[in-house]
């Protein structure tokens, strides 16, 4: 029983204690109610022709593929009409990546010399849409084929609990604190753990990773510098995934400009505010003095990309489409084409713990889910060509 008596503790220390623990017993007794301790997150099945979107062909095609037998029934009939898990599209993947003349047509991942894909998203402006923007561009890639970790470096977990581990209630396993601290670390194979969603893999995370900040203001020197613990530690999955997507804490502390060092690519979400683009500002020359003491340290810091997206953005108020417009004329291709819009269904959805890609259409009002969701389609095919040129196709 949560207590409701007032709270009387008047040392600070002990006010701030009782609170947490109200808090804290609060949030634990709500998950308890809202799901059982044995409950696990699942993927919802996709229709027809949304599984043809997803494999890029049309809905002509994939009935004949099912009549010539070359891909299996989905188990889910209902009223004539099929339904497909996300496992049963990648196992369609796979059949019809043997036989199509074109390499990568259906399985599009690396092969060859092409690098492992590392992005970053980073900006020390809390409500800039890291996490929600990281989990959907985790979600668009998995659901075409891509092997997708995510590594969620903010101690807050949020992107955790999005990927069906709640550390509040019951997750006790290891956590990226575990590959990268100083004493005797773990390896990054063993603290990856699959997800409910095929194709996505998470390094999860707890509170235990902010003392990562504590023990690099320590052990860091020469021999064992702080901007290398992320960077080794990927590599040693490096060749299990196509793309690695980090989810920065909203701070410039060791954990974000480890994860700078570590990765092949950036993007800073960007709310159009003015505070928002002061504070970005403010973030970015702060970064940038940090960049240039490890590159003095022996770092090298080479991005493919670096660019701003757009979140939360609002095409009928007029004030923050200025603001749009003057970034863009400032900073020019720097910007992404594509905005992630500010929604209700993406709303709606993350208060579920849910990207757009797992809520069903109808569920919605339809219009409002068709502009959310071609918004965050837009953003992930826009980071798709990027990855691409990254690996020299065309």
């Amino acid at each position: 029983m949560i207590p409701v008596t007032p709270l009387t503790s008047e040392k600070p220390s002990a006010l701030a204690t009782d609170i947490s623990e109200r808090l804290n017993a609060a949030i634990r007794e709500h998950l308890l109610s809202a799901f059982a301790p044995d409950s696990t997150k699942t993927l919802r099945s996709f229709s027809a022709p949304e599984a043809a979107e997803l494999l890029g062909v049309s809905g002509q095609f994939m009935r004949k593929l099912h009549s010539e037998g070359t891909i299996p029934e989905p188990e889910d009939v209902r009223g004539g009409r099929r339904y497909y898990t996300a496992q049963e599209i990648c196992d369609a993947r796979e059949i019809l990546e043997k036989s199509s003349r074109k390499k990568g047509r259906y399985l599009p991942r690396r092969s060859g010399d092409e690098k492992l894909q590392i992005w970053q998203l980073m900006n020390f402006k809390g409500g800039s849409s890291k996490s929600t923007t990281s989990i959907h561009l985790a979600h668009y890639f998995a659901l075409r084929g891509y092997r997708v970790l995510v590594v969620d470096l903010d101690p807050q977990g949020s992107l955790t609990s999005m990927c069906g581990i709640s550390p509040e209630i019951e997750f006790d396993g290891l956590t990226v604190y575990d590959a990268i601290r100083y004493d005797d670390p773990v390896s990054m194979a063993d603290v990856v753990v699959p997800t409910y969603f095929p194709g996505l893999s998470i390094a999860p995370s707890r509170l235990m990773l902010s003392e990562f900040e504590t023990e690099s203001a320590v052990h860091s020197n020469p021999d064992q510098p702080f901007f290398t613990r992320i960077r080794n530690a990927l590599s040693q999955v490096e060749e299990d995934f196509d793309l690695v997507l980090m989810d920065s804490p909203p701070q410039l502390g060791f954990l974000t400009i480890a994860g700078m060092a570590a990765a092949s690519s950036l993007i800073v979400p960007l709310t159009p505010s003015m505070l928002d683009v002061s504070s970005t500002a403010q973030f970015l020359e702060l970064a940038g003095a940090y960049m240039g003491v490890i590159e003095d340290a022996g770092a090298t810091l080479q991005y493919d990309h670096f660019k701003f997206l757009i979140t939360r953005d609002e095409p009928t108020d007029v004030p923050s489409q200025q603001l749009t417009s003057f970034m863009r004329a400032l900073f020019q291709d720097r910007v992404m084409s594509a905005t992630a819009l500010k929604s209700t269904a993406i709303s709606d959805a993350t208060m579920l713990k849910q990207s757009i890609y797992e809520v069903v259409r109808s569920e919605m009002t339809r219009a409002t889910y068709d502009r959310a969701k071609g918004s965050m389609d837009a953003v992930g095919q826009e980071v798709e060509v990027m990855i691409h040129q990254s690996w020299g196709r065309k």
